[in-house]
């Protein structure tokens, strides 16, 4: 498989201004109890990124949000993986949140693979000595999925929320022209390739009424994936984005059962 960066044979700029909706956010307050963290990926350019600690014993879930959304939105849905004993770290992207820097699907992934390293050593520093699992959402499940693919031996599970297996229908339905650009699959991200190679646990989630990203997408996923312990979540009358208010507490607890198997293997 090839390193190169993702639409390498085309301008990026084209896609980027499809792809990305950037907001910045330098003024919200941090909630009580919550970090707020800086991740520097060259010279110049921090991605930014909010923690929302529980129990250092317990598991953290890095976290890759969607495409038009930041960290600071997360500021309720921290607490009630805190409830459940979970750490959440939501990363933005460059643009997004107090990220420096533009997006852009050429950095998207290595952006990615840095601040990964970077959390794993801030995590051992700090003695949290819980498992790490990486999760993504929608535009997401790119980084995610990156890291468990190259990072496959230092995870512990992989969760994916309203996911994509293929770039090109994606691209389409927001309004890129693939077929006149020559485009073709393998020019994308690769999701459906690289999660062949994954084997550690794996949950997905998908709305069946999404039509942004059709849940056929992560039953594509589910029967490509190489883990043993894998599972598809299928929330009735769900869309694209309103998973969390249909699911209630139930998303969060969904999350913690899946997770609980890796903390009894931890103590073993």
């Amino acid at each position: 498989m090839t390193n190169a960066s993702p639409f390498s044979r085309v301008d990026f700029s084209l896609i980027d201004r499809r792809i990305f909706y950037p907001r910045r956010d330098p003024f919200s307050p941090v909630p009580a109890g919550a970090e707020d963290h800086s991740f520097p990926v060259e010279p110049g350019i921090e991605i930014g990124g909010r923690f929302y600690p529980a129990d250092s014993a317990g598991p953290l879930l890095l976290f890759f949000h969607g495409n038009g959304e930041i960290a600071s939105d997360y500021d309720e849905i921290g607490p009630a993986y805190n409830r459940l004993g979970i750490s959440l770290l939501v990363a933005d992207y460059r643009g997004y949140g107090r990220s420096q820097g533009n997006p852009s699907v050429s950095t998207l992934l290595s952006d990615a693979l840095t601040v990964f390293d970077q959390v794993e050593d801030w995590r051992q520093n700090q003695g949290r000595t819980g498992p790490l699992l990486i999760m993504g959402r929608s535009l997401g499940s790119a980084p995610a999925i990156e890291i468990a693919w190259r990072r496959k031996e230092r995870i512990a599970a992989l969760i994916l929320d309203s996911a994509f297996a293929y770039t090109l229908p994606l691209l389409k339905v927001l309004g890129i022209p693939v077929d006149t650009w020559g485009l073709h699959e393998e020019d994308g991200f690769r999701n459906h390739e690289k999660i062949s190679s994954i084997s550690k646990p794996t949950l997905l989630i998908a709305g069946r009424r999404d039509d942004l990203i059709p849940y056929t997408e992560s039953e594509t996923l589910l029967q490509l994936s190489s883990a043993q312990r894998k599972e598809l979540v299928l929330v009735p009358g769900a869309g694209h984005n309103d998973i969390f208010a249909r699911c209630g507490a139930g998303y969060f607890e969904l999350v913690s059962r899946f997770i609980k198997p890796l903390l009894r293997k931890q103590k073993r």
